[in-house]
């Protein structure tokens, strides 16, 4: 049967109910999820007249070759269902917040007898107290991890109760006064309650009452006299004040809410979720979606219910920059997860519309900063290869430029570099050294023809390790030096029969040389593509170098070790492996030496 009939034959016997259509491609991929309040008419919506669709719902329908549905008793069952299979089988074509399994939660098990203060990455049904998700992880790190020291909670495994009946002695972290050490008595539950209460209220907002309750606590302490717990409260009053410091912006009239906004620029659009607890905005969260098809509606909304389908609270009021069809049905579904009353809505006037537009500020903002990131980014990075192809005239985009130099002193214990950036970065796997073996004395020139031919040659060989190593040819050859250099490396490239574009890079005043060319390029010192040169040519004297300096090194050490008696090869080596320079021999131990293999206690 002809797809096409196949799906006419899905439409005809779509039923009348609420549900979730699921779409699949050939190959039986999900390519889209939704929900409707009757599957019968949103799924023939698709396949019916095509000119009032986006061009992404035109693409997707092309695609679709099979179309599976769930029947739900109500539209919100619909809506939840949707949720935790756009989730679970992340579609191409549904609007994606990113994935939340990266978003960290604070876990708190208030039937633990002691209970710790866990980051987590999944919410669980157990009972126990969550706070999140949480986007900004550096931030949430920071926080606890002075709550935990400075408050003495516990973060081991330990079964508390069975430590005390053991009478077993407290860990590392009681002694250095990270832990309070309930598991050897030293606290009750009912003062380490006290404790995690604060932290509780802590991550709730809360911080104008923990910071008078521990001042007063602390005031009472030193009047009686007893300054080590005086001194343990003002060390938690002060990490209480610096997390407070977190959530400077004061929004004493909104008491709980959670706030939307939503900025669009270039086809992308930046959704930011600004979290009030207790008139104090305690977290803010931006979800990038990168789609120029989609509408700020449909974005807004996608990214709401599948922040809420893993969210650890809801809070009593959402408030929204625009209204929307799914509005109302979302509202339920909020209430039925709070267990109360939940009012979504976009305000019109008053303190709730000014931090509403405050959302959309701060998300266009974050936008707006990611774009000027970018614009620096291309310009270090492929804007910087498409100037270099303009100015050298290269005939396509220098994506992988291989850089050459020589090293030595002298003449002596002469090397080559070369270092790969690729896409204008440095890729340092790719790097390679060679030893220079058929020129004595200096002679930069014929030392570049050596090592430019070497590396030609390998490119030709058919095993599997020089294919690896050097089977890839370069966009761009720079050879670090002036006409002369590139003059004998060009000649050696095409007496080879290779034709690939090459430059020669003259230090002093950062000269471009090209073949035949008797002018250089001078670039400005600001240009992303002298950047480049620059950073590459950098590189490969830094590596050249060093592979020199420690070939100078070893030498060094084999010929002071030629001088001692009794310290034959398999002796040599076995120094040579074991210590880099002669002073470190020197400082070793007449026992260290003799440990070595072949060196015995009289060698050494």
């Amino acid at each position: 049967m002809d797809y096409r009939e196949h799906i006419e034959d899905i439409l005809s016997g779509l039923p009348d109910k609420p549900g979730v259509y699921i779409m699949k491609d050939e190959d039986g991929e999900i390519i889209y999820i939704g929900k409707a309040r009757v599957l019968k008419n949103r799924v023939r919506q698709y396949f019916r007249s095509s000119k009032n669709h986006a061009a992404k719902v035109i693409a997707m329908v092309q695609k679709v070759r099979d179309i599976d549905y769930i029947i739900t008793a109500t539209e919100m069952e619909a809506l939840v269902l949707e949720c935790n299979l756009i989730k679970e089988n992340r579609p191409f074509y549904n609007i994606l917040m990113k994935d939340d399994k990266h978003y960290p939660y604070v876990r708190i098990d208030l039937n633990e007898p002691f209970p710790r203060v866990e980051v987590v990455r999944k919410v669980v049904n157990d009972g126990a107290k969550y706070f999140g998700p949480y986007v900004a992880t550096g931030a949430l790190t920071d926080v606890l991890s002075a709550v935990g020291t400075n408050f003495q909670l516990r973060n081991c495994k330990k079964d508390i109760l069975r430590s005390l009946e053991k009478g077993e002695r407290p860990c590392l972290n009681y002694q250095i006064g990270r832990c309070a050490g309930p598991c050897a008595g030293h606290i009750s539950k009912e003062d380490y309650r006290a404790i995690i209460d604060s932290v509780i209220a802590l991550l709730e907002g809360k911080s104008d009452k923990i910071i008078a309750d521990l001042r007063k606590r602390m005031l009472a302490a030193s009047e009686r006299l007893d300054f080590e717990e005086a001194a343990l409260l003002r060390d938690q009053l002060q990490t209480v004040q610096r997390v407070a410091e977190r959530q400077l912006a004061d929004f004493a009239s909104l008491e709980e809410r959670d706030i939307f906004g939503i900025g669009e620029l270039k086809g992308n659009f930046m959704v930011q979720l600004m979290m009030v607890r207790n008139g104090k905005m305690v977290n803010s969260q931006n979800f990038l979606v990168e789609d120029p098809q989609e509408t700020r509606e449909d974005v807004l909304f996608s990214i709401l219910k599948q922040y809420y389908a893993g969210a650890a609270h809801v809070p009593v009021e959402v408030l929204l920059p625009f209204e929307g069809e799914e509005v109302p049905l979302i509202a339920d579904w909020l209430s039925e997860k709070r267990g109360r009353k939940v009012h979504l809505y976009a305000p019109q006037r008053g303190d709730k519309k000014k931090v509403v537009d405050l959302a959309n500020a701060n998300a266009q903002d974050s936008l707006d900063r990611r774009d000027a990131r970018l614009k620096r980014e291309w310009d270090r990075g492929e804007g910087a290869l498409y100037e270099l192809m303009e100015q050298l005239g290269l005939p396509e985009l220098p994506k992988r430029i291989e850089c050459y130099d020589i090293s030595h002193t002298q003449g002596a214990y002469t090397v080559a570099s070369m270092v790969v950036f690729t896409d204008g970065k440095a890729d340092k796997s790719s790097y390679r050294r060679f030893r220079i073996r058929t020129v004595e004395g200096i002679d930069d020139f014929k030392s570049m023809s050596e090592v430019i031919e070497r590396r030609l040659l390998r490119a030709m060989e058919p095993d599997e390790k020089s294919v690896k190593s050097f089977g890839r040819l370069p966009d761009l050859i720079v050879i670090d030096g002036g006409k002369g250099q590139l003059h004998s490396a060009v000649d050696t490239m095409e007496r080879i029969g290779f034709n690939i574009p090459m430059i020669g890079l003259a230090k002093r005043i950062e000269e471009i040389f090209l073949p035949g060319e008797s002018e250089a390029i001078l670039l400005k010192s600001s240009s992303p593509a002298l950047h480049i040169l620059q950073g590459i040519r950098d590189e490969a004297h830094r590596f050249a170098i060093t592979y020199h300096r420690s070939l100078r090194a070893n030498a060094s050490l084999v010929s002071e070790l030629d001088e001692i008696a009794g310290i034959g090869k398999k002796r040599k080596m076995a120094l040579m492996v074991e210590y880099k320079t002669i002073e470190q021999i020197k400082l070793a131990s007449e026992e260290e030496l003799a440990l070595l293999p072949g060196m015995g206690k009289a060698a050494a």
